[in-house]
């Protein structure tokens, strides 16, 4: 009788939650699966032409935009993530072997900041960093004797703008991996260092063979979030590029998949279109899924508990 109770009290505390999650997460799922099953299907009035098993996929598939928007977000996660996991790396050492702590926490603020400043911001913040008459960027390039280039204005190219967009969001994901990494390396005993030092190891066999052993979990934490955030990249091109997603006279040459999904959505009330938008969100999520289980995989390797 006692465990009855209990059990319809944990039920009692369980049920915001749960519910919260049903109508936000669970109806979603369930609902974006049925309809990539439905053809034409009418969001105006909730009717159907039947179902079919990959008409849908196949008109995503088929879509000129698709190739483009994938290419996009595969440079987006295995460029920026890998980029950024070991820059933040090292910035996080240097932070740690700072002995003032005073110093420490100034550059700690520093670093965290662009993680609470709104990306949209940043993102017009750098597209004005890149401008070609009086963009920053430009301006260190003259020093040097470097003509002014073209990164994301009119007609600038599409390998311009990506490498634009590619610093936008390494830089932006620094902040949240340097205070994991941090905070990770502060608990690190230091008498693995003290060892190290009594050998004469170098720093960079230390590096090698303590810190990033001992740091492994947290770094595959942060490999694994990071791809699956990468795979979503949509803010960051609307905040650099606006919604034209590129540059002025080559529009949408920065399409994701996310982009794409929400173009469809744009277009709900065309029968057919938010299957399409649910065909898009499948793929992107086959995609991540596999790709997060081979990390998952080659982690079990690597990571040292």
């Amino acid at each position: 009788m006692l465990e009855e109770q209990q059990n319809i009290k944990s039920w009692f505390y369980l049920a915001p939650a749960l519910i919260l999650l049903s109508i936000f997460i669970f109806y979603p799922i369930f609902n974006a699966i049925f309809l990539v099953f439905v053809k034409d299907f009418n969001y105006l009035q909730g009717t159907h032409d039947g179902f079919t098993l990959t008409e849908n996929f196949r008109y995503v598939l088929r879509d000129p935009n698709f190739s483009m928007a994938m290419l996009n977000t595969m440079l987006i996660t295995f460029v920026s993530v890998p980029l950024s996991v070991i820059i933040a790396l090292l910035i996080s050492v240097w932070l740690n072997a700072i002995p003032v702590k005073k110093i420490q926490g100034f550059f700690q603020t520093v670093f965290f900041l662009p993680y609470v400043t709104n990306a949209i911001a940043i993102g017009m913040a750098f597209a004005f960093l890149f401008n070609q008459y009086y963009g920053l960027i430009n301006w260190f390039l003259g020093l040097l004797g470097i003509s002014p280039i073209n990164w994301v204005g009119m007609g600038a190219s599409w390998g311009r703008a990506m490498f634009s967009l590619l610093v936008y969001i390494t830089w932006l994901g620094l902040a949240f991996k340097i205070m994991v990494f941090l905070s990770g390396l502060q608990g690190i005993d230091k008498q693995y260092y003290e060892a190290a030092r009594v050998d004469s190891a170098s720093r960079s066999r230390v590096f090698k063979r303590i810190t990033v052993p001992l740091l492994s979990p947290m770094i595959m934490y942060i490999t694994v979030t990071s791809f699956i955030g990468a795979f979503k990249a949509y803010t960051e091109v609307i905040g650099m590029f606006g919604e034209r997603l590129g540059p002025a006279g080559d529009d949408r040459s920065m399409i994701t998949i996310v982009a794409l999904v929400y173009d469809a959505l744009d277009r709900s009330g065309v029968p057919g279109a938010l299957s399409e938008a649910a065909a898009a969100a499948l793929i992107l999520f086959a995609v991540t899924l596999v790709f997060t289980f081979v990390n998952l995989q080659v982690s079990k390797k690597r990571v040292h508990y």
